[in-house]
């Protein structure tokens, strides 16, 4: 079974501002008419529910969907709210199935969603409201200037949590270079990282719901988290456990667990520091802790990653690549002179960058 969100999502691209069924269900929902429309895949099992009402099979419009929500009854459409198949049709489910609502239209969508499975939809004519029911779930709509208004909000947040990231990742590169970094620093940026990227899930959802109304959305979104899901990929893989590796976690799978924890979890070192590998007592996150290299061997252009794959397996962290010759740099498969010396360069530009703007 699909979980609230899975769901949810599917459903608010169907219903997304700027379609057609949209439009119609929002020209219902001015007229305060009230509605009661139910998708379905399965004509039969809406058979036995439909009692009197017509069957007209017509395209939908939101000019046909307005017209026909002026009817009492039901409107039955396909799964994917192509057609019309049935208008001001009575629906009769099962009135022993539980319904939490008090009016009749939406106990009789409650009830409906429940016995078929199917989406669906009761517009509200005393309260204004647009509500959505599949199986046990319940979504009600909200206006798309509220939704916009919290998207913006949203991103003003976004906005502020993604200069505390890249502010942690100039100080903990400067600590790599430094051979400073403790388990503590390495939390404390996949902890920003996550709550970055838990934020632009909100704002996914957001835009979702916005349908065309959102691009801006979208577009500001694209820009505030760039680069930072690379990022995190990189900051894992340096630091996951030499156990963890052994075992063959990779670094999607740490990303994965991440994922899954609550806000409250991300609150905390001890959820992240275990899912890295890296137990112990609490003056465990005081332990210096070497990179293997892969977040600041990536910034030097056109080094491609087999090929830092290779300089790891060969120098092992970041110190040791750092204070490796030119000639043992060259005789790493993949380098040669001439990017050998890319590389030294690159890591002494990219060193007195970091430690500049630590400070500014």
């Amino acid at each position: 079974m699909q979980d609230h969100e899975e769901w949810l999502n599917e459903i608010l691209e169907l219903i997304a501002p700027g379609t057609s069924f949209r439009e119609g269900l929002e020209n219902i929902l001015k007229a305060k008419t009230g509605g009661l429309i139910i998708l379905t895949e399965n004509n039969e099992v809406i058979k036995s529910l439909v009692d009197g009402g017509f069957k007209i099979d017509v395209p939908l419009t939101s000019t046909n969907l307005y017209e026909l929500g002026k009817m009492d009854g039901a409107i039955v459409l396909d799964e994917e709210a192509k057609n019309i198949l049935y208008a001001n049709a009575l629906l009769i489910p099962d009135p022993t199935i539980k319904s939490s609502e008090t009016g009749a239209r939406h106990r009789t969508a409650e009830r409906v969603a429940k016995q078929t499975s199917n989406l669906v939809i009761a517009i509200s004519e005393r309260r204004d409201i647009i509500t959505l029911y599949k199986n046990e779930k319940k979504h009600v709509l909200e206006d798309i200037r509220v939704v916009l208004s919290k998207a913006n909000q949203a991103v003003q947040t976004l906005e502020k949590y993604r200069k505390v990231f890249d502010q942690t990742l100039i100080n903990l590169s400067a600590l790599e270079f430094e051979n400073l970094v403790t388990i503590a620093d390495v939390v404390t940026v996949i902890k920003r990282a996550e709550m970055v990227l838990k934020i632009k899930n909100e704002i996914e959802k957001y835009i979702l719901e916005l349908g065309n109304e959102g691009r801006l959305i979208e577009m500001q979104l694209e820009e505030l988290v760039m680069s930072v899901e690379d990022e995190n990929e990189l900051l894992i893989k340096d630091y996951i456990a030499e156990e963890k590796l052994a075992d063959e976690v990779k670094a999607e799978d740490i990303m994965e667990e991440l994922r899954e924890l609550n806000k409250d979890d991300m609150l905390t070192t001890r959820e992240i520091r275990s899912i890295l590998g890296h137990g112990g007592n609490v003056n465990s996150l005081d332990l210096i802790i070497d990179p293997r290299g892969y977040r600041i061997l990536k910034k030097i252009p056109r080094l491609p990653m087999p090929v830092i794959e290779n300089i790891i397996e060969e120098f092992g962290d970041l110190n040791d690549i750092n204070v490796a010759s030119l000639d043992e740099l060259d005789e790493v498969e993949g380098v040669g002179e001439v990017r050998a010396q890319a590389i030294k360069d690159g890591l002494r530009r990219l060193r007195d960058q970091v430690l500049l703007d630590r400070h500014i």
